[in-house]
């Protein structure tokens, strides 16, 4: 990897051995460094390797202003969740974490800490995420000592769970999905009047459902290739989560504006049958 740039004492641009240009970051990677000098590949933490010349930039004004500890950590964050998982997200989550530890250690240096608005609906919807973003600052505190609050779970779970459905930087999607959510589970609730627990099966399936759903309308890839038939059938069979649907189907149709397809909607009522006990209790 031979240096065709000093961005700084930790951040160099390199080529790689089949010609393509990379950006290495690390603690000293570049110190007394110069073009046509060789990375000491002991010292780089993270390679980045960006398509066009905008991302390039993007990442170079970037990796300028933050510590390369943070790009470390946020790295080990995402490792761990990729092996957990056995997913890989975009280098963008990298960058997304590091940021936003670099502001946590400002804000928790100010005292400026206080709970996050989303902070109970998040715990419920995103069990594995919150998990995964609780352990995350446990190691920024405990392996790298850094003063980050227990408020920031919340924020990096939503991180975790955005990379998870919509792999982009846009936050916005993720708020509204986790809202919907949360009037889906009002709606829910004042229908059947129970609440829905957290760690049972049948509201994690229905929660990853959801999820999956809002990727497929976000991408407008919504189901539409299951018979009128099949539809008209479960329809008739839960009547009761069918009219549960219905109002459901109301709030996803006003919150994304767009209409739900059939298949979607029957879908729906299979899972909310099975949420509220109606499809053990008509399969037996």
């Amino acid at each position: 990897m031979e240096i065709v740039k000093v961005l700084n004492n930790n951040v160099v641009l390199i080529t790689d051995s089949d010609g393509t240009q990379r950006i290495l970051t690390g603690r000293g990677i570049g110190f007394q460094k110069s073009p046509g000098q060789h990375v000491d590949l002991a010292k780089v933490i993270q390679v980045f390797s960006p398509e066009t010349r905008e991302e390039y930039v993007t990442l170079r004004d970037f990796l300028l202003d933050i510590s390369p500890e943070y790009v470390a950590l946020a790295r080990t964050i995402v490792d761990l969740a990729e092996a957990s998982w056995n997913v890989t997200f975009p280098e963008s989550l990298t960058i997304a974490l590091a940021d936003h530890i670099s502001f946590a250690v400002k804000r928790a240096e100010a005292g400026d800490v206080s709970a996050h608005p989303l902070k109970s609906e998040v715990r419920q919807l995103f069990p594995a995420e919150f998990h995964m973003a609780k352990e995350a600052v446990r190691m920024a505190r405990e392996d790298t000592h850094l003063p980050i609050s227990d408020e920031e779970t919340t924020a990096i779970t939503l991180h975790l769970v955005n990379a998870n459905a919509f792999a982009g930087n846009d936050m916005s999607k993720t708020f509204e999905m986790t809202e919907t959510l949360t009037q889906v589970f009002d709606v829910l609730r004042s229908i059947f009047d129970r609440d829905f627990a957290s760690d049972d099966i049948n509201t994690a399936r229905f929660i990853t459902h959801l999820r999956y759903f809002f990727t497929r309308a976000a991408n407008d890839q919504q189901l539409q290739d299951q018979s009128e038939a099949f539809n008209e059938s479960v329809r008739d069979s839960f009547p009761v989560a069918a009219q549960a649907a219905q109002r459901v189907r109301v709030v996803l149709e006003m919150r994304l504006d767009a209409r739900l397809t059939d298949d979607e909607l029957t879908y729906l009522i299979l899972h909310i049958a099975r949420l509220t006990g109606n499809y053990e209790r008509k399969q037996k």
